[in-house]
């Protein structure tokens, strides 16, 4: 395998794995971050869940109207803005055409094979890097989605039947094994019963990314902080970063920048279905340890997720499409302060967590985009949405692999750029 001096944009937890893998490869590696460290931007607010089964597309049968029944309410799953412009518009076509049950399957079942995948490939890394002795608060008491409604039960029909094909491990449960799994559930909340997933994790994605930095240090990967690529180049078949003023070559680059990575690969004329979506998350302490959850649970009609992070709650979801703002709107503070007030109201105080925002490159139809672009050189490992953790290590290590020249241990098909009819460099 021939040497090369790569450049990653981006230093989220999938940039910094994309890293860690190519130097494990054998490669010279810069990793360029705007930030003043890793993991600050979508990969700070995660909700830190590792789970192969929750890892299914927003867009599935039923979903539409679903989000539609809570749009205008005052708490919400996803906030629209009031003017939609014309990308949005054919944003929401394509996730409204993705949302058919056998596209559903498709997108499904190539995120299920990505995520095995990523899971096996943690492991070994936790087993290499000895990461178990760290602490990074990881849990293994499962996963548990929780069913207000009978509605709820039926929207999770397609994806349960997709586990059962895929013999993944779950539970369908009634109301009463629910509260026996998780004793501190509130009583007067409406429950229609659960779906637990008994091999699921969770950990700190933010501080797993940064105790990965420093792996990747030490293995020589430097990483430039507080400085925002403006533009890509090619010239002669070699590929040039404009950072400022600044332009330094590379042998290649993988472009891994989240939300930024739409207007990059624009520039250089291609053309993806990227769209930066607004999530949420709000962090409290625990004033009660005999009152938070056993395992991470996701309230299903909200989309909103609970985890446990040591001696703080987080409560991660919601979605807004189309802004860029650094606010969180009263609309998502009241909606994750439901959440938490509904399930484990005497756990922690929701009126003083902590709240923050973050966009996440999101496709219409789920899958994220790894490998090769129309341009020689250029990779991408994006578009993973709310999944970038339970992602991250497998892809990092299929773009390393693709980027070495090596065979790739699963198959690629719908994780490229091709399935969106362009043609890349081979």
């Amino acid at each position: 395998m021939v040497q090369k001096q790569i450049a990653v944009i981006g230093g989220g937890v999938i940039g910094v794995s994309t890293a860690y893998f190519l130097a494990a490869a054998g490669h010279q590696v810069v990793v360029i971050e705007r930030r003043g460290n890793v993991a600050e931007e979508a990969s700070f607010g995660d909700a830190g869940v590792m789970a192969p089964g929750y890892v299914t597309p927003w867009a599935r049968p039923g979903m539409p109207k679903h989000l539609l029944a809570y749009l205008f309410k005052q708490e919400t799953p996803l906030m629209l803005p009031r003017k939609m412009d014309p990308a949005l518009w054919r944003w929401i076509r394509l996730w409204l055409s993705e949302c058919e049950l056998e596209n559903f399957r498709t997108n499904m079942h190539r995120m299920q094979r990505l995520i095995a995948y990523s899971s096996d490939t943690l492991l070994q890394m936790e087993r290499q890097l000895q990461l178990q002795d760290l602490p990074i608060d990881k849990k293994t008491q499962g996963y548990l989605q929780l069913f207000r409604t009978a509605q709820d039960v039926a929207l999770a029909e397609p994806a349960l039947a997709i586990l059962a094909e895929l013999d993944s491990a779950h539970r369908l449960l009634d109301t009463d094994a629910v509260r026996q799994l998780e004793p501190a559930l509130a009583s007067q909340t409406a429950l229609a019963g659960g779906l637990y997933l008994p091999h699921s994790t969770t950990a700190n994605c933010s501080l797993f990314t940064k105790q990965l930095k420093q792996i990747a240090m030490s293995m020589g990967v430097e990483f430039i902080f507080g400085s925002s690529v403006s533009t890509i180049t090619q010239k002669n078949n070699q590929l040039a970063l404009e950072i400022g003023e600044t332009s330094f070559s590379a042998d290649a680059i993988v472009l891994a920048a989240g939300a930024e990575s739409a207007r990059m690969l624009k520039n250089l004329g291609i053309n993806t279905p990227l769209f930066s979506v607004k999530s949420f998350a709000a962090t409290a302490t625990v004033k009660d340890m005999d009152a938070v959850p056993i395992a991470a649970l996701m309230d299903e009609t909200y989309r909103v997720s609970i985890t446990r992070m040591g001696n703080r709650i987080r409560l991660a979801g919601t979605a807004e499409l189309a802004s860029r703002s650094a606010t969180v709107p009263e609309a998502a503070r009241r909606t994750l302060r439901k959440i938490g007030i509904d399930w484990f109201p005497h756990a922690a105080n929701y009126n003083n967590a902590n709240f923050w925002c973050g966009l996440q490159a999101t496709l219409p139809d789920g899958p994220p985009l790894i490998g090769a672009t129309p341009i020689r050189n250029l990779f991408v490992n994006i578009g993973h949405g709310a999944n970038g953790w339970a992602m991250a290590a497998g892809a990092g290590k299929l773009v390393a692999d693709i980027v070495s020249e090596r065979e790739p241990e699963i198959d690629l098909d719908g994780l490229t750029l091709a399935r969106y009819g362009v043609r890349t460099f081979s």
